[in-house]
C-alpha cells in the first residue's frame, strides 16, 4: 500500500510540474525583444490622437481607441460599456460642451508581456487661454487584436479637490 502511495505522489509531483511549466509568464528575454521605447511612442501617438479627437468633438475619431467590447470607467457616471457607448457619452458631451477646453495625455509608465499593455499616464485639461483647469491621471489596459492594440479597459481620475456645494 505504501509504495502505491508513493507512486501516486510521484505521478502528481510529475503532473504538478507539468502544468507550471505550461503556464509559466514569459522569460525575460522573451521581453527583451520587446522594444518599449518603440511601444511607448506607439501608445502616446495613441493618446495624441485620443486628445485631438476631444479638442475637435469628434467622438468617432475617439472610440478608435477602443475596443467593441470596452468599458470606460470615470467619475461621476457609471461605466459606459462598449464602444457604442462611449461613442454616444462623448456625442452628448460635445453637443453640450460650450468650454472649448483641450486635453494633454502623457504616457508615464507601460507594462506588457507582448499581447497586453498596462498604461499609467497623466492628463491635463486647459481653457482656451492654455491655463490648466484640471488635472490627474489614469490607467488603460490595451490588448492586441488583429495585429492593433485596442483599448479594453480604461479608467480616470482628478487630482483636483473636489469642491463641495
Amino acid at each position: 500500500m505504501k509504495k502505491k502511495l508513493n507512486v501516486i505522489g510521484l505521478i502528481m509531483a510529475m503532473l504538478a510540474f507539468f502544468i507550471s511549466s505550461c503556464s509559466n509568464p514569459p522569460s525575460a528575454e522573451s521581453l527583451k525583444a520587446i522594444n518599449m521605447d518603440s511601444l511607448k511612442v506607439k501608445i502616446q501617438a495613441m493618446e495624441d490622437t485620443y486628445a485631438a479627437g476631444m479638442k475637435a468633438k469628434d467622438a468617432f475619431a475617439i472610440v478608435e481607441y477602443y475596443s467593441d467590447d470596452a468599458i470606460s470607467y470615470g467619475p461621476n457616471r457609471e461605466p459606459l460599456v462598449g464602444k457604442e457607448a462611449i461613442k454616444n457619452h462623448y456625442t452628448e458631451s460635445f453637443a453640450k460642451d460650450t468650454t472649448n477646453t483641450s486635453e494633454v495625455f502623457k504616457v508615464v509608465d507601460l507594462f506588457t508581456d507582448g499581447d497586453m499593455i498596462v498604461e499609467i499616464g497623466s492628463w491635463q485639461e486647459f481653457d482656451s487661454n492654455g491655463k490648466e483647469v484640471n488635472h490627474g491621471h489614469y490607467m488603460s489596459y490595451f490588448q492586441n487584436r488583429n495585429g492593433k492594440y485596442v483599448c479594453v479597459r480604461d479608467m480616470n481620475v482628478s487630482s483636483m479637490p473636489f469642491d463641495k456645494p
